[in-house]
């Protein structure tokens, strides 16, 4: 009697599944044994080897007396096999969280305003090279808020005020800002309290990107029937700054780049003098924002787990 022939199954619809099946099978030489170790029934495993029979066009195990013996075939592959269901196990599996600081090597890219690059950079710098020297920080300018840069891995983590991002950005805040005016110290401004209307009569510097010129201040004061005087409108906050430092205009800048306890902060503050707006000002909630597809990797998470903590500790939240 001649042994019908095997068919070999269409390879496009291969069940991948199958693969752990046959590691098993494989392994164990028993269709019981390769249950036990699969957590299924041994109809189940029977089921599934007749499958890579067919698949594979190979009897893969068959009977010699009592027990199951592989083919040649089964046993040439056997060490394959094992190995891509590792790999298998490996990718589908959960990443393993634990990482080696020390050997990590990345170059990440960071976008944020000068500001924040001025007040945090060289912390984040060294807290990051502590722990893991082969990674490097590449700060690029923010100069419009948008998700794209994220969306196409252009940037790895932006730091700032929340604009118009994608929906499945993720974000955290890391702190809370106001925003305090800063002059020069002895300008007459200072020399009585300021008042809205003592504020209003200035001449102003406006850090704005878009030259954006009617923020809350300025519909804070439109409300009283004053309106401020916009001499200069320059790039960022640190421009206003020095603007203001060597003449007599009026800087509206973040609290935390004149009054944190910071060396940057205190050079910024040099020869200036901060005050409270004489008009109420919403909150700035400044925030780290990434793509969700590195929200799991574990190099990234421990970055900005770092850049939170790292400015956390310099400004009060």
């Amino acid at each position: 009697m001649v042994a019908s022939p095997i068919c070999l199954a269409d390879s496009s619809n291969v069940d991948l599944n199958l693969l752990l099946a046959l590691d098993a099978l494989l392994a164990e030489g028993s269709v019981t044994g390769a249950a036990r170790r699969l957590g299924l029934s041994t109809s189940a495993t029977s089921r599934a080897l007749a499958r890579l029979r067919l698949t594979t066009g190979d009897a893969l195990l068959v009977r010699a007396g009592s027990v199951l013996v592989p083919t040649p075939r089964a046993i040439a592959m056997r060490d394959r096999v094992h190995e891509v269901a590792r790999e298998a196990h490996s990718l589908l599996g959960p990443e393993v969280t634990e990482i080696d600081l020390a050997t990590l090597t990345r170059s990440v890219v960071v976008r944020a305003n000068e500001g924040f690059v001025a007040l945090f950079a060289a912390r984040l710098v060294t807290a990051v090279a502590q722990a893991a020297p082969g990674v490097q920080l590449r700060f690029v300018p923010r100069l419009i808020k948008e998700a794209a840069s994220l969306r196409e891995g252009q940037v790895d983590l932006e730091i700032g005020v929340l604009g118009n991002s994608a929906p499945e950005v993720r974000t955290r805040a890391i702190f809370r800002d106001r925003f305090v005016g800063a002059a020069r110290a002895g300008h007459p401004l200072l020399a009585a309290p300021v008042t809205p209307a003592a504020y209003a009569a200035c001449r102003h510097v406006v850090a704005s990107r878009k030259a954006v010129l009617d923020g809350p201040v300025d519909r804070a004061l439109a409300a009283l029937g004053l309106q401020r005087s916009i001499a200069a409108i320059v790039p960022g906050f640190p421009d206003a700054l020095r603007i203001a430092r060597e003449s007599d205009l009026i800087a509206q800048v973040p609290r935390s780049l004149v009054c944190a306890d910071l060396p940057s902060a205190a050079a910024f503050a040099e020869g200036l003098v901060a005050f409270e707006l004489p008009v109420s000002a919403p909150e700035i909630v400044i925030s780290a924002m990434w793509h969700p597809r590195l929200d799991a990797d574990p190099a990234h998470r421990w970055l900005r787990e770092t850049f939170i903590a790292v400015c956390r500790s310099a400004i009060a939240v």
